[in-house]
């Protein structure tokens, strides 16, 4: 449908916040079913932020079938349903569009903070949802389809260099909705089942507790994210010979053929490595919780990482390191000095790793 035809068939009625009845919100939907696992975490303290402001309201969410796991049981203390947005025929976009009518939402948020997409817009608007909420424009790029919205903003987010997480609370500010600054991060609380996984995982793989296991993510869903796999290679060369350290490598659906190929380069350089993969993204994440250090390109298994509180190296090329790095105290971004992320040397990446290794054997000594 184009630009032309959604004018003239729909246009949402201006309102502004004083025309909310916050006390009748019972029903919000948010829009989100793009496939970015990354973007979809930087999303959760906005979902948190909104249950703050609305304890009881029923929460849904429209996400993708790929992201339907993590979400469902990661954010369920904020939401209470998630609906996947599945395409692939006429017969389940009509059974999508007939949960989506099924509750009365009224408040619609679309939360665009890298693109905009024309068919989340036109989701939220379908779900007759009575305050549509989203960008106007974003860093001067105009959203096409914000007349589908009545509460929407302008955003120069790149000029105040705001992380993805700020951005996403941006969004919900516009209706009252924040959270104080120590809660403004990604939280994923591990359940037993994970918890016990990794350590059956670890314990059997790497079983000499003295020695550390060093975890390295080789892969990313954008080649131009992707240092170099011989640069991953010398680094775990060089954090062997001086650590002794274990060597494991995490994969996702999009890696195989990356971390097959630092495995069998290791290998000829007599260093034994496992490759963690096939496996829930949350068991995943409580295998890099139980790491010593995790190293990895800027991907979406990094803000896994940073959601169980992981010790972390993230390196950044054409990506901004303000915007994406994942918080917290043992957490060092490296950004390449161009768009080129092997403008990284390994002997960054190096120094950065021994700090935190250092900070980490300095506080148990301590305890």
């Amino acid at each position: 449908m184009s630009l032309r035809t959604l004018k003239l068939l729909f246009k949402a009625r201006a309102l502004t916040i004083d025309d909310i009845d916050f006390a009748g919100v019972r029903n919000i939907l948010i829009v989100r079913q793009h496939n970015q696992l990354g973007d979809m975490l930087c999303s959760v303290p906005l979902f948190a932020a909104l249950r703050h402001k609305f304890p009881d309201a029923h929460i849904t969410l429209v996400a993708s079938p790929i992201n339907y796991e993590i979400l469902f049981s990661d954010i369920n203390p904020y939401i209470n349903e998630v609906i996947t947005y599945d395409k692939s025929g006429p017969r389940s976009i009509r059974r999508f569009l007939k949960k989506l009518r099924k509750r009365n939402y009224q408040i619609g948020i679309v939360p665009s903070t890298v693109s905009v997409s024309r068919t989340s817009h036109i989701i939220n608007y379908l779900s007759k949802a009575k305050v549509k909420v989203g960008v106007k424009s974003i860093n001067g790029r105009k959203n096409e389809t914000e007349f589908l919205l009545n509460i929407k903003s302008d955003f120069m987010w790149d000029e105040q260099k705001l992380h993805q997480i700020e951005r996403n609370l941006d969004i919900g500010r516009q209706i009252g909705c924040d959270l104080p600054p120590e809660d403004r991060r990604i939280k994923i609380v591990l359940g037993e089942d994970e918890i016990i996984f990794a350590q059956k995982f670890i314990s059997a793989n790497f079983p000499d507790s003295k020695r550390p296991v060093i975890t390295f993510h080789p892969g990313a869903g954008k080649t131009q994210n992707k240092w170099s796999i011989d640069n991953f290679i010398l680094l775990a060369e060089s954090m062997h010979r001086a650590y002794n350290c274990y060597v494991l490598i995490t994969s996702g659906r999009i890696d195989e053929s990356v971390t097959t190929e630092m495995k069998g380069k290791l290998e000829k350089l007599g260093i034994e490595s496992v490759i963690l993969k096939d496996t829930p993204v949350r068991k995943v994440g409580a295998v890099i919780k139980m790491s010593d250090l995790y190293i990895t390109n800027d991907t979406g298994v990094m803000h896994v990482a940073e959601g169980v509180d992981a010790n972390i190296v993230s390196l950044f090329g054409p990506t901004n390191a303000y915007e994406w790095a994942p918080k917290g105290i043992n957490n060092i971004p490296i950004q390449s000095k161009t768009d080129s992320i092997n403008e990284i040397t390994v002997e960054e990446v190096f120094d950065a790793s021994a700090k935190i290794l250092y900070s980490m054997k300095s506080k148990t000594e301590t305890i």
